[in-house]
């Protein structure tokens, strides 16, 4: 919970990442991709359709560069949230690692970060967890080690769209930490002590610590929030998927 690392920029990085993506070229786990977005339409939210697979379709236009997934691969893991996951690589489809524009997409830098910081564990949001089943396909590419998963649930509005990227999210104030640590345990059914309802911020934390229940919340995809005095009574909603 407590920061012990320097700041790392992805953008000092570029020399990682280049290296990464010659080692999946030889071994045949890319190709170039002319596709635009308009091409693809609706086509690149279900899996790449493999159009460009043999080649570029188009000539003299920028290329992406796409992960070739393994028709007949399957990802399995064990979420230690979510359980049991399985992915069918013809499913994932063929991903973007390299934009048009030269920029590396997402699912190839963290698992370039991941490895070269020697991440065990990676906790997040369960709004990630397709996204694993590439990285771990990458993983097994690259030859890195695949660390453990957690995904916890989102936190909603009760509209479903997710409280982080709300319109109306406002800054956590100092002041504030303490009541925001216990909505957020009440949030994820940790029943905590009442005389830590307005205890500091560092006696919550190794409170949480010590007696922290991923159990309570396995399975669980997301939880609503709700107003405080109802959270109090009521406690979250919970949404299984």
């Amino acid at each position: 919970m407590h920061w012990d690392g320097e700041v790392i920029y992805q953008s000092r990085r570029i020399p990682l990442y280049r290296a990464a993506l010659e080692r999946l070229a030889a071994g045949g786990h890319t190709f170039q991709c002319s596709c635009s977005r308009r091409e693809l339409g609706s086509n690149e939210d279900t899996g790449y359709p493999g159009t460009c697979r043999a080649g570029p379709t188009r000539s003299g236009v920028p290329t992406a560069t796409r992960f070739r997934c393994a028709g007949e691969s399957v990802v399995l893991f064990d979420d230690r949230v979510q359980g049991p996951c399985r992915f069918e690589q013809r499913e994932l489809g063929d991903f973007v690692i390299k934009r048009k524009d030269e920029i590396i997409a997402y699912q190839l830098a963290v698992v370039v970060d991941d490895q070269a910081q020697q991440v065990s564990n990676v906790v997040r949001g369960a709004d990630l967890l397709p996204s694993t089943g590439w990285q771990i396909a990458l993983q097994g590419a690259l030859g890195s080690p695949t660390p453990g998963y957690a995904h916890l649930p989102l936190v909603l509005q009760k509209n479903h769209e997710k409280l982080g990227k709300s319109r109306h999210s406002v800054p956590v104030e100092p002041a504030l930490a303490s009541s925001c640590l216990t909505a957020v345990l009440r949030l994820l059914t940790q029943p905590f002590p009442a005389e830590l309802e307005n205890d500091t911020p560092a006696r919550l934390l190794a409170w949480a610590a010590r007696n922290w229940s991923v159990e309570a919340f396995a399975g669980v995809r997301s939880v609503t929030a709700c107003d405080t005095a109802r959270a109090k009574k009521l406690g979250p909603t919970r949404n299984m998927d």
